[in-house]
């Protein structure tokens, strides 16, 4: 159920509070109708009918991966006084772009939970490692020069790269990147946008 331990948490945090707009109970299935109408409009959350919960269980665990990526990536910017914070929900929710970001010395410090599906590694399996981890022996040398050379002159970049999943299938992979320079001018991160591309 992504960021909800068990059963209980998820009947305490997210179906307690419908119930909680009507207090004198229920009458009828149209009372819970409105009530989780109202409930859900406030959220991120789509409901679905009760018959469509296995489908649902998956799209409850992306919207908890979501949300947890996006909790970490603006913790990550504040601490590092990004100068600009991007909006994170709108590049990995409506764009579902796979976000890493790494130090300036290109070693990554965070990527969403949705890189797995693109690369078949878990974030934490990625952590302080540079992005040639996803490169193999047909990735472009050019390429890798040009998004090399805008990375030590701090601009952003745009390419298209053939990447390397975890059991070394080969992907061309979309990749918008740029610096993050602090308030005080100074890059304290890449970060970079990417998304599987046929």
């Amino acid at each position: 159920m992504g960021r909800f331990r068990s059963i209980e948490l998820y009947l305490a945090q997210v179906l307690w509070p419908i119930f909680q707009l009507y207090p004198d109970g229920m009458n009828d299935t149209v009372d819970y109708d409105r009530a989780a109408h109202r409930f859900y409009k406030s959220r991120d959350i789509v409901p679905l009918p009760l018959i469509s919960w296995d489908f649902y269980a998956v799209h409850l665990q992306k919207i908890g991966h979501d949300s947890e990526d996006i909790t970490s990536l603006e913790a990550l910017a504040h601490k590092n006084r990004w100068e600009v914070v991007p909006k994170f929900r709108e590049k990995l929710v409506r764009d579902s772009y796979v976000i890493v970001v790494t130090d300036p010395h290109l070693e990554i410090v965070h990527a969403t939970q949705n890189i797995l599906g693109m690369t078949g590694y878990l974030p934490n399996e990625i952590i302080g490692k540079k992005p040639k981890i996803f490169q193999g022996r047909d990735t472009s040398r050019e390429t890798s020069r040009k998004i090399g050379r805008a990375v030590r002159l701090k601009k952003p970049f745009e390419a298209v790269v053939l990447n390397y999943r975890k059991d070394g299938t080969p992907y061309k992979c979309w990749i918008q990147g740029s610096p993050v320079f602090d308030r005080s001018g100074k890059v304290v991160n890449f970060i970079a946008y990417e998304k599987k591309v046929a």
